[in-house]
């Protein structure tokens, strides 16, 4: 299967779109994915991330103010969950909930602590455990005047070795708090079906959920919405972006966008993990245009996209295609992992003739 077999184009008819800006290939933090990310007092925010299984994951916290100078605020905060977190600024502060420690070693876990911080430094933690099960690779939004947790997932290791137990560990439950210390359960059950490195945003009045890795190891890129986390609509089963996990989204110039990801070929020749590299954009949900620029980030899953100074920037991830079958797979990861920062500023009128 190729990227084209899993994505049919659907292009947005511009002649000229706008180029992606590489502003430093470098940022100063240890290349990684999977970190925690923030737009909060004026400058971009990474938190923790994960540089491989077999090693702790980073409970460092940077900054920048333009995103080609990063300064360390932390090298160590007081959370440690730092892999798959759910991150966002809530109330003039900046949140950190769930996520997942020490990759496959043997004292692993997973987090329902909920912490939070007015400067990257000091960090108080709202509750050591939360309604919610312990998870990781959750939705995450602000909606309402509260934060809603939705869907994720409990056992990281049991998941990537493919235990059957794990299909107990995807969840499709929303719940919200307005203070992060109690949480309110708004639904057991959503509509969409359990699933893990998935996508919210809050666009239009609703919140909407879309993609990722549901039951039986499926990758999902169907697109749902709701205004009030119980009752849920799908917009449509099966977006043109494709199949995909480990993506990014944002809201940006009125329009929902999803950015890179990860798929997994089923190829009977070649068992192939496959990155993507396309930008999707949508007013709806529904129906989606492709913007295909050049230059672009190469093709990477679990960066960090984020809106700051009216641009879309992508930050850091993993970029590299795998045979799973070649004895070579265990292939070093600081190799593959990036600390690049790119920006894309799109016109306000580049939308006008559409």
């Amino acid at each position: 299967m190729t990227k084209s077999d899993s994505a049919p184009t659907v292009t947005s008819g511009k002649n000229n779109p706008p180029g992606w800006i590489k502003v430093t290939n470098n940022a100063g933090w240890r290349p990684r994915d999977s970190q925690g990310e923030l737009v909060y007092k004026d400058r971009l925010w990474i938190l923790g991330g994960w540089f491989s299984n077999e090693e702790s994951c980073p409970s460092d916290v940077w900054s920048s103010s333009d995103g080609k100078r990063w300064k360390l605020v932390t090298e160590t905060a007081q959370w440690k969950h730092g892999d798959l977190p759910m991150t966002l600024v809530f109330e003039d502060k900046m949140w950190f909930m769930g996520g997942w420690y020490n990759g496959m070693l043997p004292d692993h876990s997973a987090s329902s602590e909920v912490w939070m911080s007015s400067d990257g430094i000091r960090w108080q933690q709202a509750t050591q455990s939360a309604e919610w099960t312990p998870r990781l690779a959750a939705g995450a939004v602000v909606f309402k005047g509260k934060m809603w947790i939705l869907g994720g997932l409990e056992n990281y290791r049991r998941w990537l070795t493919a235990n059957p137990k794990s299909e107990n560990d995807l969840k499709n439950d929303v719940w919200s708090s307005a203070d992060g210390k109690k949480w309110q359960l708004t639904t057991n059950k959503a509509g969409w079906s359990p699933r893990a490195f998935h996508r919210a945003v809050v666009f239009e009045g609703r919140i909407w959920v879309f993609g990722g890795c549901g039951p039986e190891r499926k990758l999902l890129n169907d697109v749902w919405c709701s205004e009030d986390g119980v009752k849920w609509s799908r917009v449509t089963p099966a977006a043109p972006w494709g199949p995909r996990k480990w993506f990014s989204s944002i809201v940006y110039r009125n329009r929902v966008w999803v950015l890179g990801g990860f798929h997994t070929s089923t190829s009977p020749t070649a068992d192939r993990h496959l990155n993507f590299s396309d930008v999707w954009y949508s007013k709806d949900g529904e129906n989606w245009n492709q913007m295909k620029s050049e230059p672009i980030w190469s093709a990477r899953h679990a960066h960090s996209t984020l809106v700051f100074e009216d641009k879309i920037w992508v930050v850091g991830g993993k970029r590299d295609v795998l045979n799973l079958k070649a004895p070579t797979a265990n292939i070093e990861h600081d190799k593959a992992l990036v600390s690049e920062v790119w920006s894309l500023h799109i016109p306000e009128n580049w939308f006008n003739d559409e």
